[in-house]
């Protein structure tokens, strides 16, 4: 007999498979493959491809979450309960009645497509005048009030009601956004505990959309209880499962920054999960240049390998270990943070939504055959051009995590974001100090490689050409000046202030040679930039000013 050779996750999965007979199992559907255009608060919603549900469903999507100011949470009329809540010929009324006309003409474009249709609303959210009206501006935001369960139940009710075409809710409790919600109020009480907030706000909308009306609840972990598996568990044994019953959980613990741990409550529990994706990274340049983190996410980041060996650390190994749990991917093609870059280009983003889309549909295929498909299929790359491509975008993750923190990570990830820099924020100790200079310098080596890369790759058309060097530029010489940043703080800490003056000189030029990015490169992103703030404790350029003056 030949000798059998069988990969990792495919034995994994005959494990899984057979400890499971015997089981009582919830009936398993296809996976949700389920996309997002995270919009910016308060601002003009991004012109993008994917609010187009065609183009969505072309990439392997099956299903489509709309953006929080795009749900019916907003544009229920409220009548069922008290016409005087939001009454006709006022200015909120009118309000209401126009996004409820705009959320149906996204619907109907949905469903010509034969997509189903999700809505992410934050909980608690009343309007105004019903809160006034029941004099609850004390309790609105506790689900274990008598009143306020009533009303949620009656917003659920009216939600599928008036817009029955939607397939299920996305349920957000980690922060209320009201940017573009004048007319609302929220608000959420102690949303961090299972017994107060979230099991009872789970069984009152399990048994509202679950059980009454067959259509699925996707209840978010974010903010609440992502990273407590202790109280991930407690909702977990005290919320019996259910069909349609979601848990959504982002694949890495917070916020989506390299270098956070694997996430540990996925493949935990009793319920079907979900897993989170951002495919235009918020803290990494939102699309502006290479950052592939599909590979990461599907087989493993390489600042998880050091986790337990019994550990789950990437979405593959849930997938064959926990198979009855895996209920789909859903990323955010566009969108997060707030602000810019703004990018003219998809590309990027593209790459990262649509490997995650088809993986998820076909986990029984690995993260480098998909890839390879992108490459061949969307890109029409051949020959050595689809392994070049290939060295690119796994190049771009190991620079990434370099450049902005380091794979031990010894920075506070939060000192640059969006489009703006801090001072940078190191951890303590010459070891650590020590280890992110030389990965600051291992971040710009390999962005140098990615530019020589993207320079030798025989693109499809000349657009695609120009984007791909210059989103690569783009990335290279903004990796320089976060290196630049780092060597000046090193150099302010040892109070050398020869060094200093030759750190702020390179910084200079660096800033220079940036800015110069939009004369060379026709498609890019909008620059980072100098003065931004919001977000930002103490920006870098600031610190660098105060310095000249030493």
């Amino acid at each position: 007999m030949g000798k059998l050779n069988l990969s990792k996750h495919i034995i994994v999965s005959i494990l899984a498979f057979f400890s499971v007979l015997g089981t009582e199992i919830v009936a398993q559907k296809a996976p949700l493959i389920l996309d997002m255009v995270h919009h910016n608060p308060g601002e003009t919603p991004y012109q993008s491809k994917y609010n187009n549900p065609a183009v969505v469903k072309e990439m392997g999507y099956n299903g489509k979450v709309y953006f929080l100011f795009e749900s019916p949470a907003l544009a229920i009329n409220w009548e069922s309960v008290d016409a005087d809540i939001l009454p006709k010929g006022s200015e909120d009324r009118k309000w209401v009645d126009e996004k409820a006309a705009q959320i149906k003409q996204m619907h109907a474009a949905c469903k010509a497509e034969g997509m189903a249709i999700y809505a992410m609303s934050d909980l608690v959210l009343f309007p105004k005048r019903l809160i006034e009206k029941f004099q609850i501006e004390k309790t609105f935001g506790d689900p274990n009030d008598a009143l306020t369960e009533k009303l949620i139940r009656a917003q659920i009710n009216e939600m599928f009601d008036q817009f029955s075409d939607m397939d299920g809710l996305v349920v957000r409790i980690g922060e209320t956004y009201l940017h573009d919600a004048p007319y609302h109020l929220g608000a959420i009480e102690d949303k961090k505990s299972p017994e107060k907030t979230i099991i009872p706000l789970i069984n009152i909308l399990k048994e509202e959309i679950c059980v009454k009306r067959d259509k699925q609840l996707i209840f978010r972990t974010w903010g609440a209880f992502d990273v407590n598996l202790e109280a991930y568990l407690k909702v977990s044994d005290a919320v019996e499962p259910h069909k349609n019953l979601i848990i959504s959980v982002k694949h890495c613990e917070g916020d989506f920054h390299r270098a956070n741990a694997f996430s540990k409550v996925i493949g935990q529990g009793r319920h079907r999960q979900i897993i989170e994706v951002q495919s235009a990274r918020e803290y990494e340049g939102k699309g502006a240049y290479p950052n592939y983190i599909a590979n990461g996410v599907i087989d493993g980041f390489e600042e998880h390998a050091s986790m337990p060996e019994e550990a789950i650390n990437s979405i593959q190994e849930f997938v064959d270990t926990k198979t009855e749990l895996y209920a789909g991917v859903w990323t955010w093609s566009r969108g997060g943070g707030w602000d810019g870059p703004y990018i003219k280009d998809e590309l990027w983003c593209d790459l990262n939504s649509w490997v995650m889309a088809q993986w998820g549909q076909n986990t029984d295929k690995s993260e480098a055959f998909i890839f390879n498909r992108y490459a061949t299929e969307r890109l029409n790359l051949t020959g050595d051009d689809v392994a070049k491509f290939r060295k690119l975008c796994l190049l771009s993750a190991e620079a990434v995590v370099r450049g902005r923190n380091t794979t031990f990570r010894d920075m506070n990830p939060w000192w640059t974001r969006d489009q703006g820099i801090a001072w940078p924020m190191v951890g303590k100790g010459e070891l650590a100090h020590k280890r992110n200079l030389a990965q600051k310098d291992e971040a710009v080596a390999k962005w140098e490689e990615i530019v020589r890369l993207a320079k030798s790759i025989r693109w499809q058309n000349e657009e695609t050409k120009n984007h791909a060097i210059g989103s690569s530029e783009y990335g290279l010489r903004l990796y320089k000046i976060y290196r630049i940043l780092v060597y000046m703080d090193a150099a302010v800490i040892k109070k050398d202030e020869k060094e200093v003056k030759k750190w702020i000189k390179a910084y200079d030029k660096a800033w220079k040679d940036y800015n110069k990015l939009a004369e060379e490169y026709s498609s890019i992103a909008t620059l980072y930039t100098q003065d931004y703030k919001r977000h930002i404790a103490n920006n870098a350029n600031l610190m660098v000013n105060k310095l000249r003056t030493k």
